[in-house]
């Protein structure tokens, strides 16, 4: 069955095809000179073994390397191009770099690294020398029933801006269900539009890749922008009833 734990931030644990998955680990107790604002959903201690790690882009926020080197397990660790060499240097023997639209099959499970609209440094001089994007998560076919398709993909849209990336990713994976999207990070969106979508934005992508349930992150563990956790949920549940979206 899939299982779906939001750790917090852009931190899940996910199970699925018999995997157990993490994306953006970062159980970080302060991002830069601030403290997390709500502790971590599950103790890094309490994760099972993991299978698979999933980064959706290097910033520090996304990819925390002492979260990264306490994690259980030998796990096959995902990552954009450009990124391979860093996550070798930290130890780990078995990492695939992607590309946009690339995929790469684990066990029952195929993991199709999609575009985002986003932007990525970690020093001064590596600004965009790797690149950004999101995860689509969906069985394999001969996991399957013969005929039938995957209903229980899961998209982890990873941070971006809004964009018509969105759509074509909704096209291309019509057996998504479960959508991971952010909905911080965005005041002031003069600046920041940009690369974070807001939660109406989030609304939008999560009806142009035609998922049936949104899962929000994003918010609530780091002060990264002038928004509020409450002011992104506040603006994602007014905008959700506006537009008539089932309340479940």
């Amino acid at each position: 069955e899939v299982t779906i734990t939001w750790i917090g931030h852009a931190t899940f644990l996910l199970q699925a095809g018999g995997l157990t998955i993490v994306t953006d680990p970062v159980w970080a107790t302060r991002m830069g000179f601030t403290p997390r604002l709500e502790a971590p959903g599950l103790a890094i201690e309490e994760l099972p073994p993991v299978d698979v790690i999933l980064l959706s882009h290097a910033h520090y926020d996304h990819l925390h390397v002492g979260s990264l080197k306490k994690l259980r397990g030998t796990p096959y660790v995902l990552v954009p191009e450009g990124l391979g060499s860093k996550l070798r240097k930290l130890g780990f023997s078995t990492v695939y770099e992607l590309p946009w639209w690339g995929s790469q099959t684990v066990g029952q499970v195929e993991f199709h690294f999609v575009p985002a609209q986003h932007w990525t440094r970690r020093t001064l001089t590596d600004t965009n020398t790797s690149h950004w994007g999101g995860w689509v998560m969906k069985r394999t076919a001969a996991s399957l029933p013969v005929g039938e398709q995957d209903d229980q993909e899961i998209y982890f849209a990873g941070d971006s801006g809004y964009f018509e990336g969105f759509r074509e990713i909704g096209a291309k994976y019509p057996g998504i269900h479960y959508a991971l999207m952010p909905i911080g990070a965005y005041e002031p969106e003069w600046f920041m539009g940009m690369q974070h979508v807001t939660p109406e934005e989030a609304v939008q992508a999560f009806l142009d890749v035609g998922a049936k349930q949104f899962i929000p992150m994003h918010y609530g563990a780091f002060r990264l922008a002038d928004d509020t956790p409450k002011e992104a949920l506040d603006r994602l549940v007014a905008d959700w009833q506006r537009r008539g979206l089932d309340p479940s």
